[in-house]
C-alpha cells in the first residue's frame, strides 16, 4: 500500500464526520423546502404514513450520498494536488 494511501486513512475518516454533520443539516433543512414543518419521519412513528416514511429515508439517503461523494472527491483531489498523487 502506497504511503500517501495510508497518511490518507485518517484525512479520509475526518472527511466522512464532517461530510455526516453537513448532510445532516443540508437534509433537515431539504425536508423543510419540500414543505414539511416537523422533523422527518423515523420508520417507527406511529402517526406518520408509509409514504411519509419512505419519501423521507429516500430523500435523506439521497443526500447523504451526494455530500458524502463531493466531500471525498474533494478531499482526494486535494491529496492530489499537495502531493501529486491520488490516494484512492
Amino acid at each position: 500500500m502506497k504511503a500517501v494511501k495510508i497518511a490518507y486513512k485518517p484525512v479520509g475518516l475526518a472527511l466522512g464526520a464532517v461530510a455526516g454533520l453537513a448532510a445532516g443539516a443540508l437534509f433537515k433543512q431539504t425536508w423543510k423546502v419540500l414543505g414539511h414543518d416537523e422533523d422527518a419521519p423515523d420508520a417507527t412513528d406511529e402517526d406518520r404514513s408509509w409514504g411519509e416514511v419512505l419519501l423521507a429515508a429516500t430523500v435523506q439517503g439521497a443526500v447523504f450520498a451526494v455530500v458524502r461523494a463531493a466531500v471525498e472527491r474533494a478531499g482526494a483531489t486535494g491529496v492530489r494536488g499537495l502531493t501529486g498523487t491520488w490516494p484512492g
